[in-house]
């Protein structure tokens, strides 16, 4: 088995919740990119360093990074030495609504998480023992769906108390473009035409963009396109039809870039959906 080749599990009856888990990192190259769910990873092994909007730091074995929605990051091997990850990604309102229900939020509406790297042992462990409950063949779906409620509930809650995010806010009109750009990913909106909507000069738009999302407006909307061809080949849909749906001209341009944002390639991704869907035929 190629311990490289990242191994992808979701299930069709937990739509909130999907696992990657990537056992030889070396050779896995993230470019800067964001992910509309919530994401929670693990190092199980070695080191990488670990890139979150501006922050720039090592991660080890024994350490979670939490990443926000819309948040651009990357997560990279340090000269060619092992690393080893589980990475967890969860649906964004489901996990609002669950926060609403403990009480942790004042109204069912995200708010981004103050911590970035958590290193209690605990916790950590707590979160390998969820993902090797949900990769677990034989583990029932009942058990599953308790394991990741119960686990993220502690989670959020042992977060409260932590230091505070004190973030800048994001101007109305940049706010409004990248809105338009989610809205029409698979467009090809021109720099020309968000200076237009914007009031900015090209050099301006670029910089102050940058500095809010964390990437230039046309590295936004080409992460927004990769999300809408994972979402569609979520859905059943092949290669071609993901590329084409997503914007893109071309499917080795959307292959290329699908592998250069998500380290693995749009096969490797569909296939574990069709792992998935077998694998639970055959346990019926």
């Amino acid at each position: 088995m190629d311990r490289a080749r990242p191994v992808f599990w979701r299930d069709s009856r937990m739509p909130y919740v999907e696992v990657r888990k990537v056992a030889d990192g070396r050779k896995v190259c993230y470019a800067p990119h964001s992910h509309a769910q919530w994401s929670i990873g693990a190092i199980t092994e070695g080191q990488s360093t670990f890139c979150y909007r501006n922050d720039r730091c090592q991660v080890g074995a024994g350490d979670l990074v939490l990443i926000n929605p819309g948040w651009v990051h990357a997560c990279n091997p340090i000269d060619n030495q092992p690393w080893a990850y589980l990475m967890l990604y969860i649906d964004t309102q489901w996990l609002t609504t669950l926060r609403y229900q403990l009480g942790l939020l004042d109204e069912p509406v995200w708010e981004d998480i103050a911590t970035a790297i958590v290193s209690e042992r605990c916790l950590y462990d707590g979160y390998c023992q969820m993902v090797s409950c949900l990769l677990n063949s034989q583990v029932d779906l009942p058990e599953k769906q308790t394991a990741v409620i119960e686990y993220l509930s502690d989670l959020m809650v042992s977060l409260v108390d932590r230091r505070p995010l004190l973030l800048e806010s994001v101007p109305q009109v940049l706010s409004d473009l990248a809105g338009y750009l989610d809205e029409n990913a698979a467009e090809e909106v021109t720099l020309e035409e968000m200076c237009l909507r914007t009031g900015y000069s090209e050099g301006h738009l670029i910089r102050s963009f940058k500095r809010y999302f964390g990437l230039t407006p046309h590295a936004y909307q080409v992460n927004q396109r990769i999300q809408r061809g994972q979402s569609e080949l979520k859905q059943g849909r092949s290669i071609v039809e993901a590329a084409l749906v997503a914007g893109f001209s071309d499917q080795p341009h959307f292959q290329r870039t699908f592998k250069r944002m998500l380290a693995a390639t749009p096969k490797q991704y569909r296939q574990s959906l069709l792992s998935d869907k077998i694998n639970r035929a055959q346990h019926k």
